[in-house]
């Protein structure tokens, strides 16, 4: 628990998914990278609780898009 009372948050994986690559998964807590969610972040050591998507596909989607 931080100081006065204010819960700290728990570390979570965000999920970037592309359109043409594999999916990309990104500690909340340090900003490492891994090619799966583990239980621990291989960079930090923190411990993520759950796995967040983040829909960055859908602008690599409108650029293909624009390019035509």
């Amino acid at each position: 628990m931080a100081l006065f009372g204010k819960k700290e948050k728990a570390p979570v994986w965000i999920r970037k998914t592309h359109l043409l690559q594999s999916d990309e998964y990104i500690c909340s807590a340090c900003g490492g990278k891994a090619k799966t969610a583990h239980k621990t972040c291989p960079r930090c050591g923190a411990k993520p609780t759950k796995v967040v998507a983040d829909s960055g596909w859908v602008d690599e989607a409108a650029w293909f898009d624009l390019t035509d």
